[in-house]
């Protein structure tokens, strides 16, 4: 009988990010949503506040013991690339802020549009901003994303602020991040530690009514877990991205919204309606139509190049 070879260093390397990958995307979707959940009753600004504390913490004790304290003053450099540090704070606090939130508030739904509708809003922003051109494939694609949520706006009469804010926020943070260079790790120390005066004014300003205080035991050690719940999943984020191809990474991602969803509909009991059906199929059909257009770019390029 014929032995099977081991698996290569390279098949390792892939293994390894993708299970980095899965577990990324399944905190981010199905355990990010039920711990923030259990912290009902705390206001989503204190989570945030208590967030950014405890992941100042954590992320800043972990690159203070594995990088020298140049980097980190080398990342923030002059006062231009601090500006830029301030508006991806802003943008990314503002996205905590309004995921928390729509977790609080029974949107988990609408939250999970938002994240489908991201890498589409990516796309729109790298033509307008990075000079990015896009197929009739990919152009179909936006148009047909576009249609669904016009569709959900008219026939469910609210307009989807959460999830449409979720989306841009979120998609401009990437922007800024991409255009900047910034090392994943020492920017999100940067952005946090930034955000530290205000998060620390604010749990103090509080007084009493910090939930960290009258809250118990358990309640605080659910606010300490917020650091490791913001930490955990980008490291295995980086560690997926650093092994597996960016297409592998693209379609991997949603398993986060698609958590979210299920999540939101078969546990939490919220509202799944037929115009949400429609926004949703319109959103599937605009992702698979743009997955294949940039699988079918991808082979193209590897076909020139051999």
């Amino acid at each position: 009988m014929t032995q099977s070879p081991l698996p290569s260093p390279a098949r390792d390397q892939a293994l390894t990010g993708l299970f980095a990958a899965l577990g990324a995307f399944l905190i981010w979707g199905l355990v990010a949503p039920a711990y923030f959940k259990l912290l009902d009753g705390t206001g989503p600004v204190e989570i945030v506040a208590h967030r950014v504390v405890w992941t100042v913490l954590l992320v800043g004790g972990f690159v203070l013991a594995s990088r020298p304290i140049g980097a980190i003053v080398a990342a923030v450099g002059t006062w231009r690339r601090l500006g830029i540090f301030v508006v991806t704070t802003l943008l990314i606090s503002c996205n905590w802020t309004i995921f928390i939130y729509a977790v609080s508030s029974g949107q988990l739904v609408q939250s999970s549009l938002g994240y489908y509708i991201n890498p589409l809003v990516n796309v729109v922003l790298g033509v307008l901003f990075l000079g990015e051109r896009l197929t009739r494939q990919q152009m179909a694609a936006v148009g047909i994303a576009s249609g669904g949520v016009l569709y959900l706006v008219l026939s469910y009469g609210v307009f989807p602020w959460l999830a449409l804010t979720l989306a841009v926020t979120f998609g401009f943070y990437a922007l800024v991040r991409k255009k900047a260079f910034i090392d994943p790790i020492i920017g999100l120390v940067v952005e946090t530690a930034l955000l530290v005066p205000l998060a620390l004014g604010y749990l103090l300003w509080l007084g009493a009514d910090n939930s960290f205080i009258h809250g118990g035991i358990g309640h605080g050690l659910l606010l300490m877990v917020s650091g490791p719940m913001t930490a955990v999943p980008l490291i295995l984020f980086m560690m997926a991205a650093s092994r597996l191809k960016l297409s592998t990474v693209g379609l991997l991602q949603y398993i986060g919204p698609t958590g979210q969803l299920l999540l939101g509909v078969l546990v939490y009991g919220e509202a799944f309606t037929s115009a949400h059906a429609v926004a949703f199929v319109c959103i599937w059909v605009a992702l698979c139509v743009y997955s294949a257009s940039a699988f079918t770019a991808l082979r193209a390029r590897r076909a020139a190049a051999e």
